[in-house]
């Protein structure tokens, strides 16, 4: 156990981010099999796009090098077109378009002079 005050926080939050990071490598493995367990089936499609998010969100927390990020995405992707699957279209809803109000101009501020002391 360490002695210093500093490195027994480091040591804390080692074994935190250590927990965090295990989540996620775990629950990345998890979609990945999820989806390869169910190329033939109807589900595919969904679990490929669950698999292709938990890479992404594992590179965004620097668990996996951006690389084999696109690696595996890259695989997955061959995977899912050998086995007929189609992506699914994400619908986003339609934002209410608001009416465009006329431009107004605004009165140009006049700068204030600041004497300089000498």
């Amino acid at each position: 156990m360490p002695i210093i005050k500093s490195a027994r926080k480091r040591v804390k939050t080692t074994k935190k981010a250590t927990i965090r990071n295990a989540k996620t490598k775990r629950s990345l493995k998890e979609s990945i099999k999820t989806f390869t367990k169910s190329l033939g089936t109807a589900k595919a499609s969904d679990a490929h796009k669950k698999a292709q998010s938990e890479i992404d969100k594992a590179v965004k927390k620097n668990i996996i090098h951006k690389n084999k990020a696109a690696r595996k995405q890259r695989q997955l992707s061959a995977a899912a077109k050998k086995a007929g699957v189609k992506p699914t279209k994400t619908v986003k809803a339609a934002k209410p378009v608001a009416a465009k109000k006329p431009a107004v101009k605004k009165a140009p501020v006049a700068k204030k002079t600041v004497a300089k002391k000498k």
